[in-house]
């Protein structure tokens, strides 16, 4: 549970009900509303939801808010639980590990609260959180479990972040860093266009 959210109470009973009626899910996330310093703001478009097989909905940025989510026991058992070694976007890693293999179901309803906007929450304190994004994705890739079409889309996106984060050195004065990151778009550009016979 985030400290700066609150469930509503009909929450786990609208959520054990839609799994029971719908078998083939085992992990089930729900809507949000968001008060940022005491006013509520609207989602944007990146943040839209999905249900189904939404790995690849789930590579730009957390859809999923870990306090909207009701899952099964066995999905933490199979998947394991958050990354210890991430600073932050442990959240982002996980659904990443779970979306690639289990489809997740989205309940259109909002079911928490969510107070954002303080200057000590995590997001604040780290910039370019695309870092921590690009160790969760290289991660995720290499783990073996993905599909091939999941491991193109795995390092493309990888591709585009390293892009960002090599221009945002560039801006901050980091040339080595910036460096770093465009060896790293160049090595994840291979694996993003697949085995070269697929590409006469």
């Amino acid at each position: 549970m985030d400290s700066d959210a609150y469930w509503m109470p009909i929450k786990l009973k609208r959520q054990v009900a839609e799994l029971e009626a719908d078998k083939r899910y085992s992990v089930i996330y729900t809507n949000e509303i968001w008060i940022r310093r005491g006013i509520r703001v609207n989602q944007k478009k990146i943040h839209q939801k999905h249900s189904g097989w939404i790995y690849e909905r789930c590579l730009p940025l957390c859809i999923i808010s870990p306090s909207s989510v009701l899952l099964h026991r066995d999905v933490l058992d199979a998947e394991g639980v958050f990354d210890a070694h991430l600073p932050v976007c442990e959240d982002y890693e996980l659904w990443l590990r779970i979306a690639a293999c289990h489809p997740v179901r989205f309940l259109d309803e909002p079911l928490i609260v969510k107070t954002g906007g303080h200057p000590d929450q995590l997001s604040h304190r780290f910039w370019g959180m695309d870092r921590f994004r690009v160790q969760a994705l290289v991660k995720t890739y290499e783990s073996g479990r993905l599909t091939f079409q999941q491991r193109l889309w795995t390092a493309a996106e990888i591709v585009r972040k390293a892009k960002i984060l090599a221009k945002g050195y560039v801006n901050r004065g980091k040339t080595e860093e910036a460096a770093e990151h465009r060896d790293l778009v160049r090595e994840w550009e291979e694996k993003a266009q697949g085995p070269s016979f697929l590409n006469p």
